[in-house]
């Protein structure tokens, strides 16, 4: 399902995340998983959400997909030194273990979650 504010889509596949529910679900779960950091009036992000939303039912129950909206969280954003949206960081057993930038392909993103499940 996807929401759509003033035209755009909000990713609803994926889970929102607050700084608190950051803290529980990805260092305290410690599930292998992504988290999308986006805004809704970036064009770029248009086109990755939407791409990161698709896949999500691919890996149910084997990897998390979730989402922050740096407008409304932006002390997630910053906790990560991050420049510039759509970020996409990775996470497993509480762990940072890396991240993915900019427009980027469905390929790279399912090596990248490969990488991570491995």
């Amino acid at each position: 399902m996807i929401l759509i504010v003033r035209g755009v889509k909000i990713p609803m596949a994926l889970k929102q995340l607050d700084s608190n529910s950051f803290e529980e679900i990805i260092y305290d779960n410690g599930e292998a998983c992504l988290v999308l950091f986006s805004r809704k009036s970036c064009h770029v992000c248009k086109e990755v959400g939407p791409m990161v939303e698709d896949l999500a039912p691919k890996y149910s129950g084997k990897f998390g997909f979730y989402y922050v909206d740096v407008e409304e969280n932006m002390t997630l954003f910053q906790r990560f030194s991050l420049k510039g949206v759509p970020q996409i960081l990775f996470f497993k057993d509480g762990e940072y273990q890396g991240k993915l930038s900019g427009n980027v392909e469905e390929e790279v993103l399912e090596e990248k979650i490969a990488e991570i499940q491995a």
